[in-house]
């Protein structure tokens, strides 16, 4: 997904910084990491309270293989339907925004 179509997918949370990394990008609101891009897909920061709201919504979660298991990593796909909606994205992204923040607490 290029920088212009991230941009316009989180502009209901407000503007976002697209920084490069790990092969693909970080996405950032006010200076907190609040997805990822990997394989052409945008992942959600979640935590404990609000990855019980994307696991009701069927979102995947994001593992990879590590050295001797599967690592399940705080990263959610979105929901096929906030890709659609301006609104529910907002409300999405914002979820994704307060885990961040709980997480640097």
């Amino acid at each position: 997904m290029d920088n212009d179509a991230i941009q316009d997918l989180f502009a209901g949370l407000g503007p976002v910084t697209i920084k490069r990394m790990f092969g693909g990008k970080g996405i950032y609101f006010n200076g907190m990491i609040i997805a990822l891009e990997v394989a052409d897909e945008i992942l959600l920061k979640a935590d404990k309270l609000s990855a019980p709201a994307f696991a009701a919504a069927g979102c995947r979660q994001w593992r990879y293989t590590g050295k001797n298991k599967p690592i399940d990593m705080p990263y959610w796909s979105i929901p096929d339907e906030a890709l659609d909606d301006p609104d529910m994205m907002a409300e999405w992204a914002r979820r994704a925004y307060e885990a961040s923040i709980r997480a640097a607490k």
